[in-house]
């Protein structure tokens, strides 16, 4: 093995755990991560045991997973009468809360971007409506969308990383 092949291995793993984390961590592109890591550690590996086929396969899922993270927060929100100003003030009350709070590793940026999404969206949904019961159901959907989401995410990166170890490792 020679010491770029062990480099790519090693970012390849680590792209596949941070990208694992990310299917948790709302901040981290969790699968898009996980098929880098598999890239890189096919690579790594001549493409022997991890082929293009199986690097298709997670891409594809990749992208689903991405769309569907889109499709479902937005889709909630908008159905629930979300307006767009509203989503992207969650949108930036997100990424002022993870800077705010990031002086806390990991749960601190986490815990900002999540409370300055909600109070982002809610801020700018007062705002346009005049209406504090509004804001609020507009923040319920989008936590509901986020929440389902998340799960999404999950269940898809768990599904890629059982599929990489199976072809790399059985």
């Amino acid at each position: 093995m020679t010491a770029f092949s062990l480099l790519l291995y090693i970012l390849g793993c680590s792209a596949i755990v941070i990208g694992f984390s990310g299917s948790i961590l709302p901040v981290l592109p969790g699968p898009p991560l996980i098929w880098v890591g598999a890239l890189l550690w096919a690579w790594g590996n001549g493409f022997e045991k991890v082929g293009w086929p199986t690097l298709i396969v997670l891409g594809a899922l990749a992208v689903g997973a991405m769309g569907l993270n889109t499709v479902l927060t937005t889709t909630m929100s908008r159905r629930a009468g979300v307006s767009w100003r509203a989503i992207g003030g969650a949108l930036l009350g997100a990424l002022v809360g993870a800077i705010v709070l990031s002086t806390i590793p990991v749960i601190g940026t986490l815990i900002g971007a999540l409370a300055g999404a909600v109070a982002g969206m809610w801020v700018i949904e007062f705002y346009v409506r005049q209406d504090s019961r509004a804001a609020t159901n507009a923040v319920r959907a989008y936590l509901s969308g986020a929440t389902l989401s998340a799960v999404t995410q999950f269940v898809i990166a768990s599904l890629m990383v059982s599929i990489f170890v199976w072809q790399a490792f059985f």
